[in-house]
């Protein structure tokens, strides 16, 4: 059922979500919104009317690095220590529609046999408050993978209209999380629900006018498999790519990470830490790497996300459409401009 909430008492719902738990929600930082963690006791820099953060809410979940285990030598005996398990419950406020999206594609990964206890850990301690878009950006395109941005999902949607917030219980956990706040919500009335329908129409009226809009990824299918990984435009597309790896950074579907050790001098940490696909050494093995060009690591990138993920998933593409790629690559190369390319070439051998 659906409640609401003045924006005046907002900063009462935060204390009370972030009273006996850690709350983060998006924040301005050097100018930028990043998630932070919310402090009753602080001046927060809300930034709740931003679009997307710089990095997703993946991070709560699959952080860039993470200790694993440590190793201490005393002359022929080793002890071993595991690393801090991830136990902390927390909350975060204010996901996007497509990064809740991307935590289904990453729980088909990570939640796949076998499972990976840190995720799944953390994957069970932490609720997903989710909001609603009403005003996206150009570079926005979660429209093309299905994914509707006025119904975000997560544990609890919530809809920030105007003065008013309105809160809708999506799960167990989204119950749990209500009754714990029901003091502050109101019952919402027909004007209530004639305002939010109002404003849901405007919003796809602007969504219908999104340069993106009739973007599809469905011909580059499995079938297709071939005559896409040996398309001649690789060779057009590659060279402006810089192989930086920002692309994969600020991706919420990304989950490539290396497992690495560190000589502290008096111990050695086993940590694990996000990989790209992007670097050359990349999946390096013993005989070498596989990929010894900048363009067959470029052309892994993208039939990963739009040929090889969706024929393991079900059809499920492992892009969420958030933009970011779009809006943050320095040299204006992104899935949107390859996957035009593809498509464009493709109908011209048809």
């Amino acid at each position: 059922m659906m409640k609401k909430l003045p924006v005046s008492r907002m900063k009462e719902l935060f204390s009370l979500l972030g009273g006996d738990k850690a709350l983060y929600l998006p924040l301005m930082k050097n100018g930028v919104a990043e998630f932070g963690k919310w402090e009753a006791s602080k001046e927060n820099s809300l930034a709740l009317d931003s679009l997307n953060t710089v990095k997703s809410a993946k991070d709560f979940f699959f952080p860039q690095s993470e200790d694993l285990v440590s190793f201490k030598r005393s002359g022929k005996e080793i002890a071993i220590e595991e690393g801090p398990f991830p136990n902390e419950e927390f909350t975060v406020f204010g996901v996007r529609s497509c990064d809740a999206k991307s935590l289904s594609l990453l729980d088909r990964v990570f939640l796949s046999d076998p499972e990976d206890t840190f995720y799944k850990a953390r994957r069970q301690n932490g609720v997903v408050i989710t909001s609603a878009c009403f005003k996206p950006e150009e570079a926005c395109f979660c429209g093309a993978f299905g994914i509707d941005a006025l119904s975000p999902g997560g544990d609890v949607s919530t809809w920030l209209l105007s003065d008013t917030l309105y809160w809708e219980s999506q799960s167990e956990k989204g119950n749990n999380l209500t009754d714990k706040v029901k003091g502050l919500l109101q019952d919402v009335d027909a004007g209530d629900k004639e305002l939010i329908a109002s404003e849901k129409a405007k919003a796809k009226g602007i969504f219908e006018k999104l340069p993106f809009k009739g973007l599809s990824f469905k011909e580059l299918s499995e079938e297709k498999l071939m005559e896409v990984f040996n398309s001649p435009l690789w060779k057009d597309l590659f060279p402006t790519c810089l192989a930086c790896g920002t692309c994969t950074f600020i991706c919420p579907t990304c989950h490539c990470y290396d497992i690495q050790d560190f000589n502290t001098g008096s111990e050695v940490k086993r940590f694990r830490c996000w990989d790209s696909c992007m670097y050359s050494d990349f999946t390096l093995m013993a005989h070498g790497n596989p990929r010894l060009s900048r363009l067959e690591r470029f052309r892994q990138r993208y039939m990963h996300k739009l040929v090889y993920f969706p024929e393991n998933n079900e059809g499920e593409a492992a892009c969420v459409g958030c933009g970011r790629c779009v809006s943050k690559c320095p040299v204006s190369i992104n899935i949107v401009k390859v996957a035009g390319a593809l498509k464009k070439e493709g109908a011209k051998n048809v």
